[in-house]
């Protein structure tokens, strides 16, 4: 049996932080990724989701984690694993994160079971309403809703939604939203406004793993997100 929605909600207030780093392996080398992660943590990021590309062994994956999960808990954060809840299970990360195509929710909730953090995509408003229900019922903790902007990182990215419509979902849902996709520096002001709520926040890739200053570029971005009310 799920817990209620009110303990859900309060559950949902501690799924992530507002600032999340994504260690992609299509940015960082696999060897570097643990270095890389105690780095981003260090300066002050308090979630990270591992996320390797789709040719990568599931044994190096489930290393890797175990790696990662070994420095969130040095820092007190949350590891989400990207796709995979075997290594999430295996590796005792904090959750998983998965898309419209994985595993459904309510399966992977009925795998990982009540305490760990579950992230589902989303690409349109409906689709976002889709992940409230599933966030009321227990199913899901968070949603992203991405890309915002264009971006790179993934070559089969859905079709960029822009402002209009995070801010569009950000007034019809209650479930926290992380935003994602070509956020920089530079937009992350605009993000967090259409965001308008504490609870939701945003997810950064090559901003932060690109940085010529990871420390520094961090620091900004926390700054910028402290300052957002």
């Amino acid at each position: 049996m799920f817990c209620s929605e009110k303990d859900r909600d309060a559950a949902n207030m501690r799924a992530v932080s507002r600032l999340y780093a994504i260690v992609d392996s299509s940015y960082v080398r696999a060897e570097d990724i643990p270095t890389i992660a105690a780095r981003i943590l260090a300066a002050g990021v308090r979630t990270i989701q591992l996320r390797m590309k789709v040719d990568a062994g599931s044994g190096e994956l489930l290393r890797l984690a175990r790696e990662l999960r070994i420095i969130t808990d040095k820092y007190e954060a949350k590891l989400i694993i990207n796709d995979r809840i075997d290594v999430a299970l295996m590796s005792n990360a904090d959750g998983v994160h998965i898309g419209l195509e994985d595993i459904p929710p309510e399966e992977a909730r009925e795998l990982l079971g009540e305490d760990k953090i579950i992230g589902y995509s989303t690409h349109t408003v409906e689709e976002a309403l889709y992940g409230n229900e599933l966030a009321k019922s227990g199913f899901v903790d968070y949603i992203s809703i991405g890309p915002i902007f264009p971006t790179k990182t993934k070559k089969d990215a859905s079709k960029v939604v822009g402002l209009e419509m995070l801010r569009a979902a950000a007034d019809r849902v209650s479930v926290p939203i992380t935003a994602i996709g070509g956020i920089t520096e530079a937009n992350l002001d605009s993000v967090l406004k259409a965001l308008a709520s504490k609870k939701s926040g945003v997810a950064l890739i090559s901003e932060i793993l690109l940085a010529q200053d990871i420390d520094a570029k961090i620091s900004t971005l926390l700054r910028i997100i402290s300052e957002d009310s």
